[in-house]
């Protein structure tokens, strides 16, 4: 069963969602920064009521993410892992996966090369 809906304010921050028969598809189209991470952590949370075994974000569309758009994701693993779900990032452009690795943070979240590899994981 596949669902796509999008929101948030489409002219400064979207995020698209498309529901899996295992989990979610979350796709942020913009810059998660401190003005927009809310309106991700939102969609995130909203995601996660359903407990779905895999969370994957894809991040194909985010040119630039800063430390409070990393705490909306962490937020999200750590309830994912109370719920025995993962959370899995896929399609890191360059500046959002080097914010990542400089945070270590490839060592907690599980990294995909895209959506379809993610799918498997």
């Amino acid at each position: 069963m596949m669902m796509m809906m999008m929101r948030g304010d489409p002219e400064r921050f979207h995020v698209g969602c498309e529901v899996l028969a295992d989990g979610v598809i979350l796709r942020p189209v913009g810059d998660v920064d401190l003005s927009r991470s809310p309106v991700l952590r939102c969609e995130i949370i909203e995601a996660q009521k359903k407990s779905p075994q895999r969370l994957i974000v894809d991040l194909a569309e985010v040119p630039y993410m800063d430390s409070s758009g990393v705490a909306t994701l962490l937020e999200a693993w750590q309830t994912a892992r109370k719920h025995r779900g993962k959370v899995i990032l896929c399609n890191l452009q360059e500046k959002v996966k080097a914010i990542i690795e400089i945070a270590r943070l490839e060592t907690v979240f599980t990294i995909a090369k895209d959506c379809e590899e993610a799918k498997g994981v």
